[in-house]
Formats: C-alpha cells, sequence, structure tokens
C-alpha cells in the first residue's frame, strides 16, 4: 500500500503543477478522511464509507480563475483536469464520471474498482 500511496501523492503533486501551467489557482480539500467520518459522510448521503480517501488515495482540489471559485464545471477546467488524470494509469479516477458527481475528486483505485 505505502508504494501506491506515494505514486498518488506524486501524481497528485503533478497533477496541482498541470493546473497551474493552465493558470488555475488551486487549493487543498480534503485529501485524509478517518474511517469514522467516511461512516457519517456515508450515512448523510454526501460520501462513501469505503472512501478512498480513507486510504491515502484521494484528494480534492478547489480550482480557481482569475481569482474566482469554479464552483461547477462551466469553464471546463475539472473536466480538462480529470481528463490529464485519468490519462495517467487505468486505475486513475476522477469525481466527474461518479453516479453522484464530485468534480474536485481525484484518486487511485487499488483494485481498479473503486472511485
Amino acid at each position: 500500500m505505502s508504494a501506491l500511496q506515494e505514486e498518488f501523492a506524486q501524481s497528485a503533486a503533478r497533477l496541482i503543477q498541470y493546473a497551474a501551467e493552465m493558470g488555475y489557482g488551486v487549493t487543498l480539500g480534503e485529501a485524509w478522511r478517518t474511517p469514522e467520518q467516511a461512516a457519517v459522510d456515508a450515512a448523510k448521503g454526501i460520501g462513501v464509507a469505503d472512501s478512498l480517501h480513507t486510504e491515502r488515495l484521494a484528494i480534492d482540489l478547489n480550482l480557481f480563475i482569475a481569482g474566482e471559485y469554479e464552483a461547477d464545471d462551466s469553464s471546463g477546467c475539472y473536466r480538462i483536469l480529470g481528463v490529464w488524470w485519468k490519462n495517467l494509469g487505468p486505475n486513475y479516477r476522477w469525481g466527474g464520471d461518479f453516479k453522484i458527481v464530485d468534480l474536485d475528486h481525484y484518486s487511485l483505485s487499488p483494485d481498479g474498482v473503486r472511485g
């Protein structure tokens, strides 16, 4: 698991650098979540109990364009980063593809299944 977490961390750093190259401002959202918090979020319908955040294999990034927070994907910035992220490998997941869309979520699935 440690090697996968290291791969994820390095890939997340590259994603942030790519976002900056595209002219987007980036702030960090949630990267690690306790299993207890994941269970609470799942019960509220705002997350899943087996979140990859609990395994340190997911991060949420807040994007800004010209200093303004991009709350939706009207500019296409989240999609651009999501496509770039998914091109890193078959187990790279972007929250924009989830049933419950989570635009700012980027993860690396150890089993190739979970989002």
